[in-house]
C-alpha cells in the first residue's frame, strides 16, 4: 500500500463511520424511583413531558412473564410486553450480567453439593427472558441475547440495526436491563446502569431519523458505565447528537 493510500486509509479509520438510520415508534423503561413516561422525562430534561410522547399502555402482562423470574427480569418483560411491536418484530434481548443473582444462586449449590434450582438452572442463561417473551406473544421471528461488557447496550442496538438492514420491512425490540451484581461480586463492580427499558425500532417513521456511528476510541479514556441512560437521555431531550466512550469504540447517535 503506497504511503498516501496508508495516510488515507488512517485518516478514515479517525472519522465516525455511520451504520445506519432508525425510528423508535414507541419505548416503555424502569429504574428506581422512575416508572412513569413523565417520570422519565423529567429526569431527561427537567420539564414535563407532552402526552403524545408517553408510551403505549398494554393490557396486564401474563403469569408465564411474572412466575419464577426475579424482579429486573419482570420489569425487562414488562416494558417489552409494553410494546406491539412485541407481538411480530424480531428480538433483540442485551444484559451485561444478566439476572447475575441466579448464577449466584447456582454457584452456592454446587458448593453445597447440592443440586441446583431447576427454575434458576433454566431461566440464568441470557436467552432465557427472550424465550418466554416470544412464547407469550406466539412471536417467532427469532431472538437474539447479547453480552458485550459495557457495550452490551449499544452492541444490542447494532444487532437491531443489523437486523433493520436486513429487513427494513419488519421493526425490531430492543429490551436491555442491567442492575448492580450482588454480594460477594459487589465489590468487583462499578457504577452501572440499574434499570430494564425497551425500544420498538424501525427503518421508517415519524420525525427526524436518528442515526447510529462510530469512532476509534482516544487513548486513555475512561469507558461510560451508562450508556444505555447515556442513549435514552440523548432520545428523550430531542439533542442533536450525543457521544458514549465505550470499551472498543465510540458511539455517535445523531438525530436528522
Amino acid at each position: 500500500m503506497a504511503p498516501d493510500e496508508v495516510k488515507a486509509f488512517r485518516n478514515a479509520l479517525g472519522s465516525p463511520v455511520a451504520l445506519a438510520s432508525f425510528h423508535v415508534r414507541d419505548w416503555d423503561a424502569w429504574a428506581p424511583g422512575r416508572q412513569t413516561a413523565e417520570d422519565w422525562y423529567l429526569w431527561a430534561t427537567g420539564v414535563a413531558c407532552p402526552g403524545s410522547k408517553i408510551p403505549v399502555v398494554a393490557e396486564a402482562v401474563p403469569s408465564l412473564l411474572r412466575r419464577r423470574v426475579g424482579s429486573l427480569g419482570q420489569q425487562a418483560l414488562r416494558a417489552a410486553w409494553n410494546l406491539p411491536g412485541s407481538r411480530t418484530g424480531r428480538l433483540i434481548f442485551a444484559s451485561r450480567h444478566g439476572e447475575f443473582s441466579r448464577t449466584l444462586s447456582i454457584l452456592d449449590s454446587l458448593s453445597r453439593d447440592e443440586p441446583p434450582s431447576p427454575a434458576d438452572f433454566t431461566l440464568s442463561v441470557h436467552h432465557a427472558l427472550a424465550g418466554l417473551l416470544s412464547i407469550a406473544r406466539t412471536n417467532r421471528r427469532g431472538h437474539t441475547a447479547i453480552a458485550a461488557g459495557r457495550d452490551s447496550f449499544a452492541c444490542g442496538m447494532l444487532e437491531a440495526l443489523a437486523c433493520l438492514t436486513e429487513r427494513p420491512e419488519d421493526p425490531v425490540v430492543l429490551v436491555y436491563y442491567d442492575e448492580p451484581l450482588p454480594p460477594p461480586f459487589a465489590d468487583f463492580d462499578d457504577d452501572g446502569d440499574h434499570l430494564a427499558l425497551a425500544f420498538t425500532l424501525a427503518a421508517a417513521g415519524e420525525g427526524p431519523p436518528l442515526t447510529l456511528s462510530l469512532s476509534p476510541p482516544p487513548a486513555g479514556g475512561t469507558a461510560s458505565a451508562t450508556p444505555a441512560q447515556d442513549f435514552l437521555r440523548f432520545f428523550l431531550n430531542d439533542g442533536g447528537r450525543a457521544d458514549c466512550l465505550g470499551e472498543r469504540q465510540v458511539w455517535h447517535w445523531k438525530r436528522g
